[in-house]
């Protein structure tokens, strides 16, 4: 089997990169499932996407470790049992850390066959984000070839003549199904729309509201992506004029096989890394950069909340301090957060008086634009208690006596 000569490179005491998201190779993952003795002993480094990856590699082997930027709701029971290791990093810290310090032996590369006259230098394919720093980092260097991985023409390159090893294998792509917005969704992404110019340069999350806000913005004309990542709406973007001719950068493609042999074909968007795409300071420079990101939950401060959800980790902070940072320092741009004002059937009001959770993921001092679906609170030069009532007046209407009481009661205990 092609794998093995992979999985003998596995030793106890070795840290192994493996790609997340769009990258993640399915083919070795059940490679080690099968055969989980290999993971003794393991620490597996990567960045795994909360609903998008759902392997546990720590819980593969009782000696086996793993390390991640985002918390996979896969791995549970290995953060409780102490064998999963959550650094909270942002995006653009977490391809810093890969790059100097995590002290990776082996980074395995999943990349593209070939094109005709490239010679030895094979494309990362869909999944630009942490691979080409793994591998310039890494001791050992394992590149896996996949046939049915695309060549996206502008995509970092490895040269498969630096590997030590390279393997061809046919693995199954990981697929993202478009994400169809609910009423909620599609009236929050009406109020970002209205924000957004021609001209701008967006980064979208991913969600409901970001989902409908690709379509809400089709008649906008000249806009430019920069982001962490390029759904299948990007190309409804494209097919109604909205984009702006010239270089749209993106880390990761999520959708189908479909979408990512469309993008191989087009070329449409230029792939990079992490290190590119989530520089806050380089994006900073840009005029009218507009961040748009979903959350949990935000309180009457502006502090926001993109990880605990029912006082459980649900997630990680993500690109969202990098894209908010960027947002707020470029010329005419806005970091703009999108949640419901409600959950589970209204029943819970998103808008809270004070964050309960452990820790907060955007402090104030980032908080910008906040959007529901009964309206939009700028918040950036607003004082505590302004910014307070323009909060209120975006909550559902139901909760926002309550929410009225709990800042008065704040504000005297502030005295």
């Amino acid at each position: 089997m092609a794998l093995d000569t992979v999985l003998d490179r596995f030793a106890p005491g070795r840290t192994c990169y493996l790609p997340g998201a769009t990258g993640e190779i399915l083919a070795l993952t059940d490679a080690l499932k099968a055969d989980p003795d290999r993971m003794a002993g393991m620490h597996i480094i990567g960045c795994p996407l909360p609903g998008m990856n759902a392997t546990d590699y720590a819980a593969l082997h009782c000696d086996a470790r793993q390390t991640a930027f985002l918390f996979p709701p896969a791995s549970r029971d290995s953060l409780a049992n102490g064998r999963l290791r959550i650094l909270p990093l942002s995006y653009f810290g977490a391809a810093r850390y890969l790059a100097c310090d995590a002290g990776i032996d082996v980074s395995v590369a999943h990349v593209a066959a070939p094109l005709a006259g490239e010679g030895k230098r094979a494309s990362v394919g869909i999944a630009a984000d942490f691979t080409a720093i793994a591998w310039r980092a890494a001791r050992y260097r394992i590149a896996l070839v996949n046939p049915s991985m695309p060549a996206i023409k502008r995509a970092p390159r490895i040269d498969l003549a630096e590997a030590d090893l390279v393997v061809e294998c046919e693995s199954p792509l990981v697929e993202v199904p478009k994400v169809s917005p609910d009423a909620v969704g599609k009236a929050i992404a009406g109020h970002v729309a209205a924000l957004v110019p021609d001209g701008a340069t967006l980064q979208i999350g991913i969600g409901s509201a970001p989902a409908a806000l690709w379509r809400a913005l089709a008649g906008r004309r000249g806009l430019r992506l920069r982001s962490g990542l390029a759904s299948e709406d990007l190309l409804h973007l494209a097919d109604q004029g909205a984009l702006a001719d010239g270089d749209h950068v993106a880390g990761i493609l999520a959708g189908s096989r479909a979408f990512y042999s469309a993008m191989a074909e087009r070329d449409l968007v230029r792939l990079a890394d992490t290190l590119e795409t989530h520089d806050a300071r380089a994006i900073g420079l840009e005029r009218g950069f507009f961040a748009a990101n979903s959350a949990l939950s935000v309180d009457l401060f502006g502090q926001v909340n993109l990880e605990w959800q029912g006082g459980r980790l649900a997630s990680g902070a993500g690109g969202a301090p990098d894209f908010a940072s960027a947002a707020m320092a470029s010329p005419g741009g806005a970091a703009i957060t999108m949640l419901p004002s409600t959950a589970r059937e209204g029943s819970i009001s998103r808008i809270v008086g004070r964050l309960d959770t452990p820790t907060v993921s955007l402090p104030r001092n980032l908080a910008d634009v906040i959007v529901t679906e009964h309206g939009t609170a700028h918040l950036r030069y607003l004082s505590i208690d302004e910014r307070a009532e323009a909060l209120i007046a975006i909550a559902a209407p139901a909760f926002r006596d309550a929410l009225s009481k709990s800042w008065r009661e704040l504000r005297q205990a502030m005295n």
